[in-house]
């Protein structure tokens, strides 16, 4: 550069300018004496002095733009005739322990609030780790696993993919068609909604293999279970709200003896349907029976109505007969006490309570009817009264005459 001296020993230039001295980027000039060199050499070093010092900068004292320069082409250089013999026991110590410190620094790590996280210690399960910054032993001597205890989730069995209002649920027939317990052959679709168990949570990580098909094939083997246990029209209809706790239950139960650490939260029969190829007779059993049903109600609401009608109307009649039972006992005694009194007087006087019971006899038969005198000295002139009173026409007697006298006449 201008104000440095160059690789061939170069001056630098004369601050007077005379034509006389050389280039100002050559040698020095050829007829010079020793007092212009003593000059020449005092401005040489003011000039060095002036452009080699560090100028100074309004935020503090710092190398310049070329000395910065230098000091990355010097490390350049130095770099490149660098070879293994020139680190020294020294070098290489330090540099062992910074990547040894980079190493171990490498080993923290983070766990989310839904997580837990576990330590492997060359593949040995040494420790469970809350959510926050943690440690572990870096790779390849420690491992972190991480699970995530809180979220829910799903498996759908014979079913692909999410339900929706146009495409239905996909077929996956391996899995949906079961046996029941009457040897006919169901379409179920369910789903099972299970979450990792947060109190033993290193039971799902270390326990079992493949913990979703672990799952879903225990989910498929209790639904098949129960369903082989069922009748198909009750699976069709009124069971479906049993056999949900029922599979879950009996998964629990299974999944808790391996144990995985697993806890299934619900079941949900998606759809439960015969066949598709017969699912059409199916749907008109099915409305056969909704309409016995029907009659069914119909009638016993009919029976309903009738049959306390009919009972009031017995009891009605119960009530009257007891009644009447009541009134003809009482009567018949009432008889049977009159009959005693008589028969008492009749043994005081046999021929008074004769001739009294005859006129009484008589009173009451003749009372109860209509009455025709005859007199057998002949025809007495009657005055029809009878007819008056709403009676029959005279009627001509036994000696062609007529005669209609009232009750007691002559």
């Amino acid at each position: 550069m201008p104000w440095q001296k160059n690789g061939g020993g170069d001056e630098p230039r004369n601050p007077r300018g005379d034509a006389d001295r050389g280039s100002p980027w050559g040698g020095a000039p050829k007829n010079d004496n020793k007092n212009n060199s003593k000059q020449d050499s005092k401005q040489d070093s003011k000039q060095d002095s002036s452009w080699g010092s560090e100028p100074k900068s309004p935020w503090g004292a710092g190398p310049n733009p070329p000395e910065f320069e230098r000091l990355i082409g010097a490390a350049q250089d130095r770099l490149k005739k660098f070879g293994p013999g020139d680190i020294t026991p020294r070098m290489g110590a330090m540099l062992a322990g910074a990547l040894a410190l980079l190493w171990l620094l490498s080993g923290f790590y983070t766990v989310d609030p839904n997580q837990v996280g576990f330590n492997l210690v060359f593949g040995r399960y040494v420790g469970k780790t809350a959510p926050g910054l943690n440690y572990n032993w870096p790779e390849p001597v420690g491992e972190v696993v991480k699970l995530n205890v809180t979220d829910r989730n799903s498996i759908d069995i014979g079913a692909r993919g999410v339900p929706s209002a146009y495409s239905g649920l996909g077929e996956a027939p391996e899995e949906s068609l079961m046996l029941t317990g009457d040897e006919n052959i169901a379409d179920v679709k369910f789903r099972v909604i299970w979450q990792i168990d947060p109190t033993r949570p290193e039971d799902f990580a270390f326990n079992i293999k493949n913990q979703e098909e672990t799952i879903k094939a225990v989910a498929e083997s209790a639904m098949r279970e129960i369903v082989g246990r069922t009748q198909i029209q009750p699976l069709l209809t009124a069971q479906r709200k049993v056999i949900e706790p029922a599979a879950q239950d009996a998964m629990q139960s299974v999944l808790d003896s391996y144990k995985s650490g697993v806890t299934v939260l619900q079941v949900q029969l998606l759809s439960v349907d015969p066949p598709p190829t017969v699912i059409s007779a199916f749907r008109d059993v099915t409305s056969a029976q909704q309409d016995r049903s029907r009659f069914v109600n119909e009638a016993q609401a009919e029976a309903n109505k009738i049959v306390p009608q009919a009972r009031g109307e017995a009891s009605q009649i119960q009530r009257a007969a007891e009644g009447y039972r009541e009134q003809t006992v009482a009567e018949a005694r009432g008889q049977t006490a009159r009959y005693l009194k008589i028969f008492t007087e009749y043994k005081k006087a046999p021929e008074v309570t004769r001739e009294r019971l005859y006129l009484e006899t008589m009173e009451r038969v003749l009372a109860s009817g209509d009455k025709i005198l005859l007199d057998r000295a002949g025809a007495l002139p009657v005055l029809p009264l009878d007819p008056m009173k709403g009676a029959l026409p005279l009627q001509p007697g036994p000696r062609g005459q007529l005669a209609n006298h009232p009750e007691g006449g002559q």
